[in-house]
């Protein structure tokens, strides 16, 4: 049995990952533990997993590995997406003593109070995901200068690629009165900069016949934070109404991240999408007219069943003609109990993977047009506490990277700076204007 003692979190995907990592991580510093390092000899690593990246399992026997070289009776205990998806694959990695699924790891420290180090196979607790249905509410916080607040978690929508429902359940939420208390702590605990993040948060508050345009309307009116992003948000839940407030609001900035997936109408439908190219060119042509220096990201996906090389060329031309900045593009893999393995046209590994290269080659070029567009801007600029070489780096409210040498007094504050010139690391160069940090 194990108690106080050292404990190591490792967090692989998401930013949700994240902010359920730190709510866990205070109630170990709650009960006396001290947070390090893996490398640091602890005794409890807990690793957070993702479904979504590939080579989960591997990744998750390396970190293991890693632990255990340190500290050879450290207890193991692996929780997340992949915990759920796969809990029994995982409690046969050498090394791990504990698997707990969606439902049971917000009571990890209990667990761990409970449990010796194990010889074999690990113990597992992961009941059937239609048990999840309690939402709790998380924050990061120590971990970077970003602060992740989540909003939301599961999802309803069941696309055909994804095992995101099978991981986190059905989508529930706060209220709004809880939502804003959780944000309320995190701008005490110093949080100049809040992402509002879920697996999709544009479902916020059915339950409570609430919804997401209340809720920045009243995070919007809190004291203390400097701004807040929405981070990924589906483009059928990103109403007018929602870019209209952001485009006039006291901290919400001009940055969005709207999955694409794909910009073919007939790959989309097959992907069980819940629009069409022409609805998502709307949104972004609406925050383009509310928000001209808006920032758009975009995720998508190369090499679904059934994806021909004129459907990826449509893909290709028409987000070539979107005004976005950057794109997060994915090769598609199989994943166990989704409906796109029922699609007999199976896309070759070689021929989805330079669909991507391709895309990645546009989102480069579509980022350099965004940078380049904005030098000579003045913006204010929430810098980092990482130092590379002597500089230190942040990002405009519009999610340009920029860099400048490195001042420990501006870390975690928001300067206004004057962007220069294009960095030979893709960045921008900023100096400082005459304005008091916040």
């Amino acid at each position: 049995m194990i108690s106080n003692g050292k404990v190591a979190f490792h967090t692989l995907g998401c930013k949700l990952n994240f902010a359920e990592t730190s709510a866990i991580a205070r109630s170990f510093n709650e009960a006396g533990y001290a947070r390090v390092e893996v490398q640091e000899a602890p005794d409890v690593v807990v690793i957070n997993t993702c479904s979504v990246t590939d080579n989960a399992d591997k990744k998750c026997r390396n970190i293991v590995r890693r632990a255990l070289s340190t500290n050879p009776e450290a207890f193991i205990a692996v929780i997340g997406c992949y915990a759920q998806l796969k809990p029994e694959e995982i409690a046969n990695i050498e090394g791990v003593d504990l698997v707990l699924g969606a439902n049971e790891k917000f009571n990890l420290l209990e667990h761990v109070g409970h449990l010796d180090k194990v010889d074999g196979t690990g113990v597992v607790k992961a009941t059937a995901i239609k048990e999840t249905k309690d939402f709790i509410p998380s924050y990061s916080s120590g971990d970077r200068t970003r602060t992740f607040l989540k909003v939301q978690d599961g999802c309803n929508y069941f696309c055909a690629f994804c095992t995101i429902p099978l991981a986190r359940g059905r989508s529930r939420s706060a209220n709004i009165e809880t939502t804003v208390i959780q944000a309320k702590e995190a701008i005490a605990a110093g949080a100049k900069e809040i992402v509002l993040t879920g697996v999709n948060i544009g479902d916020f508050g059915t339950a409570h016949n609430e919804d997401l345009l209340g809720l920045i309307k009243k995070l919007d009116q809190l004291e203390g934070v400097e701004r807040y992003r929405i981070s990924s948000i589906e483009p059928n839940l990103l109403t007018n109404e929602i870019i209209d407030f952001v485009a006039q609001s006291n901290h919400f900035v001009p940055h969005f991240h709207i999955p694409l997936q794909s910009g073919n109408d007939e790959i989309l439908r097959a992907m069980r999408r819940r629009y069409l190219t022409d609805l998502y060119k709307d949104r972004i042509h609406r925050i383009k007219e509310k928000m001209p220096d808006a920032c758009i990201g975009v995720d998508v996906i190369t090499g679904f069943p059934g994806e021909t090389d004129e459907h990826f060329n449509i893909t290709y031309e028409f987000i070539q003609q979107l005004p976005v900045s950057y794109l997060h593009a994915f090769t598609y893999s199989e994943r166990a109990n989704t409906t796109a393995l029922r699609i007999d046209e199976v896309i070759p590994m070689n021929i989805r993977q330079e669909r991507t290269k391709m895309l990645r080659i546009l989102s480069a070029k579509k980022k350099r047009a965004f940078y380049q567009n904005h030098l000579g801007d003045e913006r204010p600029v929430l810098f980092e506490a990482s130092e590379h070489d002597g500089l230190m780096f942040g990002f405009t409210d519009n999610y340009v990277k920029v860099e400048l040498p490195f001042a420990k007094e501006l870390i975690n504050k928001v300067r206004d700076v004057k962007l220069g010139e294009m960095t030979p690391d893709g960045n921008v160069s900023a100096s400082l204007l005459t304005t008091t940090a916040t």
